[in-house]
Order: C-alpha cells, then structure tokens, then sequence
C-alpha cells in the first residue's frame, strides 16, 4: 500500500499580494496633472516663440508676464484654500479695487508707504472677516454671501473714487516698479509671489492647518465629529483670502502706481479657473498649490499671446471658458475612476 504524499512544507500557505498604498496613486496622478500643466505651458512658450519670436522671447516681456501673473497669482493662493474647503469667493476681484483705492486716497498716502499697505491688507483682511462670518457663523451659502461682498465692495469702490483714478504720490512705492529695483533681474512683484506661494505651499501640505482644511473640504460633518470646529476653520479660510486679496492689491497699486474701482475686474473668474485647472476639486476636499500656480502662468501666457498676436478680448474669454470646462470634464472623469 502505497503511502500518502505529504505536500511540501509550506505549500499550503498563499502568500498575500500587497496593493500599493493609495497615497501613492494619488502622488502619481498629481505628478501627471503636474507634468501635463508644464507641457501646457512649453507648448504656449513655444506658439510665442514661433509666431512672435523678437517680441515675445524678449526679457523685458517675460517680466512682464511674471509680474502680471504675481497679482492673480496671490489671489489664486488663497482661493485655493477656499475651494479645497469646499467653499467659494465670488469678491476677491472687488475686495482688490476696494483695497486699492482705501489705500491710495489722500489721506491714505500721507502716511507713505507703510500707510497705503497697511490699508490695502486690513481693509481685504476686514472684507474676508464679514465673509467668514456671514457663512460660517450666518449660516449663508458662500455663493450669495462672497456674491453679496463682490456687490458692496464694489459699490463702495465707486464711491470713494467717484469714478476717478486716484494716483500715487510716494516715491517709495513708484519706486518698486522701476527697472532699478529688480533684484538680479526679477521683479521685487514676483519676489514677493513667489513668498506666498512658497508660504502657501507649505501651510497647505505641511501643517495641521491644512490637514484641516482638506479634511472640512472632504467631509465637514466627519471633520466635526473628529473635533475640528468647522465654523472656526471656514472663518480663518476667509480672513485668509482676503489677506491675499489686500497682498495682491499693493501689488497692483505697485504696478498700475494708481487705485481705480475697476481694478481686479474678473479676477474671480481668472482665480477659480487657475485653481480649477491646476487639479482643485471644485467640491473641495483636494488642493494644490504647485497646480493653481501652473494655472496662473498659463492663463497670463495666453493673455499675452493674444495681445502680442493683436486678437480680441472676447476670444481670449471663451477660450478660457473652455479651458475652464475642459479642465472640470478631466476631474469628473478622474474622480470616477478613483
């Protein structure tokens, strides 16, 4: 009688096939949407390079198109932190011309440089207060309550200035904007851009802040039950874009050297499609700085393309339209799949 076989010692045991861990995957889709914003941007570099080669490579326009960009781009960083919470701001664009011109009234200017940017930052910061608390404390949608501010704050604009430029005096700030002080070739603008995105950046992906932020975003009643007080986080939110809306009306007030109540017209429009196609979620939940960053770059190249090219503004506007809806289809589509 023939004896039974024993398996192998050990052939009985399945050895478990680890899947990799998810903050992998989504590392490798931000790394994807990265390396497709910056191939966006190569390709836009290259139109310029070909259609207006002595205009457009030249590096006094290049400077240009970082200091255009250094204004909406701060705007952008705060806005990042809005929608990542799963709000919106409909008013940064006024609370930019509200800004500019509390800061460069008469009054205002006499007290010089540290005047004019002392009220260009409180006077956002005190927009993004009333925002933060009609829609945390309030209990307003941010649609209506940011849409409600973008109304005020622009009638108030008008007001102050009576529909007239009120122009800059201090030599200090006027000084900013000369040639003689860029700082081996960069603009003291985008120096200061850079700043914030970097702070931006950090304050995002490297504190507990911006772990909280991510986590209202995603599910604010999970967030709640987990204890972090949401009103509280959605009020910071807001003072926070509104500083950048105060930062970015200095910036403005720099290189425009005058407050005008139509200052940051549509920068609403420009800060949300930045965010949006740099791999925001809209519904919140996820943000990016290094993305909303990319975005703006792309929107001030194609703005200037268009005006080295002589094409109208009212193309330039549906194309970014279009981006805009392009870039939300490719997050539907990711989120599907995920």
């Amino acid at each position: 009688m023939t004896q039974p076989v024993s398996p192998p010692r050990g052939a009985d045991k399945v050895t478990p096939v680890s899947e990799p861990p998810a903050w992998r995957a989504l590392a490798f889709r931000a790394d994807v949407r990265t390396l497709s914003l910056l191939g966006v941007l190569a390709v836009l570099i290259l139109i310029g390079g070909v259609t207006r080669p002595d205009e457009f490579l030249d590096t006094r326009n290049l400077q240009l198109v970082l200091t255009q960009a250094s204004v909406i781009g701060v705007v952008t960083v705060g806005m990042t932190f809005v929608i990542t919470s799963g709000g919106i701001d409909l008013s940064v664009g006024a609370i930019v011309a509200l800004s500019s011109v509390w800061a460069t009234t008469v009054a205002t200017q006499e007290f010089g440089f540290a005047g004019i940017l002392f009220t260009a930052v409180i006077v956002g910061v005190g927009c993004g207060l009333v925002n933060g608390l009609l829609i945390a404390y309030g209990g307003i949608v941010p649609f209506i309550a940011t849409l409600a501010m973008l109304a005020s704050a622009r009638g108030l604009a008008l007001q102050i200035t009576d529909g007239s430029t009120q122009v800059v005096t201090v030599d200090s700030i006027l000084g900013l904007g000369e040639r003689d002080a860029y700082v081996l070739g960069i603009p003291p603008l985008v120096l200061v851009f850079a700043f914030v995105t970097i702070t931006g950046w950090l304050v995002l992906n490297r504190t507990t802040f911006g772990r909280r932020t991510v986590a209202v975003g995603g599910n604010a009643e999970a967030a709640r039950l987990a204890g972090i007080d949401v009103r509280r986080q959605r009020l910071y939110l807001y003072l926070l874009s509104g500083l950048c809306c105060g930062i970015a009306a200095f910036l403005l007030i720099v290189l425009s050297g005058s407050g005008q109540n139509t200052n940051g017209n549509l920068y609403e429009l420009d800060a949300i499609a930045a965010a949006i196609i740099g791999g925001t979620m809209l519904s919140g939940g996820r943000g990016t700085i290094t993305g909303s960053v990319l975005g703006v770059l792309i929107f001030t190249t194609i703005t200037n393309l268009f005006a080295l090219n002589n094409l109208q503004t009212d193309v330039q506007q549906i194309a970014k339209g279009a981006i805009i809806v392009a870039a939300v289809l490719v997050q539907r589509r990711t989120a599907n799949t995920t």
